[in-house]
């Protein structure tokens, strides 16, 4: 049965995509701004976050709120006991040009540890949702993540987030390496989908750095519940999920088997190292 608070948080989702899908027939006169170099937000962007705060404050009015295009908020700032940490456009890129890959992303923290997410792919109407300690879903569905035994073999995914492209050298030696034995690595540019096709087996490992607490809260919950392991570049736990760390965001995640030998190569690439 679903948690009362995911309910809450799958009627604010879908709130959110329904102004995106309203605003698809205009993506050419949206205003659109540059938040940093290739680093792009619209209108539309803004009008999801205050759907979804609106439908999340019915019922929570005193959760904090980090959002990635409201910051973080009043009644109860990021870093409280209970936050919502909200991304109401995750791939905004690919919405501005018409591709059809992106999703709301909503996560509830207590003490920084997300507790419950939910992604929800308008386009294809796919509502992925998690409760820490009782597993993963999609479309009244449990997902598990993919049972692949080994790197060999796998399909991968990563991004190129703009504020990452000093390491580019590094990453893409990584990925040379990489597919000495991986099928494939792609790159769809949605973090949170990412994270959601790992945990319903679609992909068998993701791993990004540059990422904010928005991209993957939710999504990294969601690997968890569906079995799989979720680290940093190093292997070591993810730090708290409320608030925005000064340091770069990095993220592995997958099932254990293939997460391993990923790391490794990740180590042994060079890639990690550029982290200091």
């Amino acid at each position: 049965m679903q948690k009362p608070a995911v309910t809450i948080m799958v009627k604010a989702a879908r709130a959110g995509g329904s102004v995106l899908l309203r605003h698809l027939g205009k993506l050419d006169a949206l205003n659109v701004v540059e938040k940093d170099r290739m680093d792009f937000a619209s209108e539309v962007d803004g009008l999801a976050e205050q759907a979804i705060i609106k439908e999340l404050k019915r019922s929570f009015p005193d959760y904090g709120i980090l959002g990635e295009e409201g910051g973080a908020q009043k009644a109860g700032r990021g870093g409280g006991k209970f936050t919502w940490v909200i991304d109401p456009l995750d791939g905004t890129s690919n919405y501005l040009r018409g591709f059809p890959h992106y999703c709301v992303s909503i996560a509830l923290t207590e003490n920084g540890e997300p507790t419950h997410g939910v992604i929800f792919d308008p386009i294809r109407n796919e509502l992925f949702t998690a409760s820490r300690g009782a597993g993963a879903v999609l479309n009244d569905r449990k997902i598990r993540v993919a049972d692949r035994k080994e790197l060999a073999g796998s399909v991968l995914v990563t991004g190129f987030p703009p504020r990452e492209r000093v390491r580019a050298g590094a990453q893409l030696e990584c990925i040379r390496e990489l597919l000495r034995d991986a099928e494939d690595v792609r790159r769809t540019g949605s973090a949170a989908l990412d994270l959601a096709y790992v945990a319903c087996g679609r992909l068998d490992a993701y791993f990004e750095a540059g990422v904010k607490p928005w991209d993957i809260a939710a999504g990294a919950l969601m690997v968890r519940e569906a079995g799989g392991r979720v680290c940093d570049y190093r292997g070591a736990s993810l730090g708290r999920m409320d608030v925005v760390s000064t340091t770069v965001g990095q993220i592995v995640a997958g099932n254990v088997k293939v997460v391993d030998p990923l790391l490794k190569t990740i180590a042994s690439s060079g890639y990690a190292k550029t982290f200091g």
